[in-house]
């Protein structure tokens, strides 16, 4: 039988398409994201002490939370097939022979919360907690996100948790949609880029989740620039003041600058979605930011590449030696134990220009989506016209505020 929705947009890969999406193609993927989990829990307990010796650090915050963006952009959602939480959730369902419904309907009003505030939590430990630089710490919270997430499992079905509240999951789906590829009814097929965005379905929580993606990065650029380098301490004397430790105050003042980022690209969405909704229509300014929210996505993706460029390029060679020596044993596995961090592989002018290009296309790309969506939304047309002025003003906002980040974190 023909996969259901199969539409102009999207047909299915010649030939390997349904190999590809197979249950066994699925299985082994699973399989190998397992061990993958395994392999880092052990090499955080046993490994070095050292963030920069250890594979842990390097593998979760440059190889799993950027890589993984890139290939979700370029092959579609990568994650979904090696979730170890979703191998180990269905493994353990066929074994008590749970394949039925779950034993609880997950309430419809908690949407994707669990995964808005799942992301900001990790980028709390990301950048604020700095859990990284302690490897025994960031395997603690990898134990114990992975417990959180085999309960919530078991409560409300493998599948359900996975597309609504797994964190990683609802995050890499996201990034899939802008990609070429895409399965459906278990067939891998291509599609015209971005076209996964526009079926994005908006539960509660949906629209948390893209500005958390780009509040967050918004304050990790912002925290390397001369602006924090005068609020921080500013804000680390309050809090000292008001009686928190040496070592807290300066994460008190992370987190609150952390939060306020969030709340920053969160309060410019909503005023521009109160603005468009002041153009006629009637409809109500909470529906603009559902329907409207896919069209940000574009925009989460280009601030990561832009932020992250060089960490991926350059810091992310490390996986190369740190594979080959996971525990720390003094072994070879690969061959690339004794290799070293090309920092030639891209010059200083030749980053900025991607950097500005990425910038550029997502924004375009994301003006795009929107004006679909709004000729689709608005009954006439010169209604769906006046709010792009307000979208254009968003779209805008959000490229000044980009560029500026990257000036900020080059200065």
């Amino acid at each position: 039988p023909q996969p259901r929705l199969q539409t102009p947009s999207w047909r299915p890969l010649p030939g390997l398409g349904r190999m590809l999406g197979s249950r066994l193609v699925d299985g082994l993927c699973g399989l190998i994201g397992v061990a993958l989990l395994a392999i880092l829990i052990v090499a955080g307990y046993v490994g070095p002490d050292s963030a920069a010796d250890n594979l842990v650090p390097t593998f979760v915050m440059i190889t799993f939370w950027v890589g993984l963006v890139v290939l979700s952009l370029l092959f579609g959602d990568v994650f979904r097939a090696f979730n170890p939480w979703r191998a180990i959730g269905r493994a353990v369902g066929a074994v008590v022979g749970r394949r039925g419904p779950a034993r609880r309907p997950y309430p419809e009003q908690l949407g994707r919360w669990p995964a808005a505030v799942g992301l900001l939590v990790f980028t709390w430990i990301e950048l604020v907690g700095a859990w990284a630089d302690r490897p025994v710490t960031l395997t603690n919270a990898i134990v114990g996100y992975t417990v959180v997430t085999l309960v919530a499992q078991s409560i409300w079905g493998v599948e359900t948790w996975t597309r609504r509240g797994e964190a990683f999951s609802v995050y890499f789906n996201l990034f899939s949609r802008i990609a070429p590829f895409a399965a459906r009814d278990r067939v891998v097929g291509v599609q015209q880029p971005l076209a996964g965005l526009p079926r994005l379905d908006t539960p509660p929580g949906t629209v948390a989740v893209v500005l958390v993606m780009i509040g967050t990065v918004t304050f990790d650029g912002l925290s390397q620039g001369a602006l924090w380098n005068e609020v921080g301490p500013a804000l680390q004397d309050a809090f000292s003041w008001l009686g928190a430790s040496v070592s807290a105050a300066p994460k008190l003042a992370d987190t609150v600058g952390l939060l306020a980022a969030v709340g920053l690209v969160s309060g410019f969405y909503w005023l521009g979605m109160e603005g468009a909704r002041s153009v006629g229509g009637g409809i109500p300014a909470p529906r603009l930011r559902q329907t409207f929210v896919h069209s940000l996505v574009p925009i989460a993706a280009v601030y990561v590449l832009a932020h992250y460029l060089t960490y991926l390029v350059f810091e992310g060679q490390a996986i190369q030696y740190l594979a080959s020596d996971p525990f720390g044993q003094g072994w070879d596995l690969f061959g690339t134990a004794s290799a070293a961090i090309d920092f030639s592989l891209i010059s200083q002018n030749g980053t900025w220009y991607l950097q500005v290009a990425f910038v550029v296309i997502g924004h375009v790309a994301a003006l795009i989506l929107a004006h679909d969506r709004a000729v689709a939304t608005y009954g006439q047309a010169s209604e769906a016209v006046r709010s792009q002025y307000w979208m254009l003003a968003i779209m805008v906002g959000f490229t000044m505020l980009a560029l500026w980040l990257l000036r900020q974190a080059g200065a």
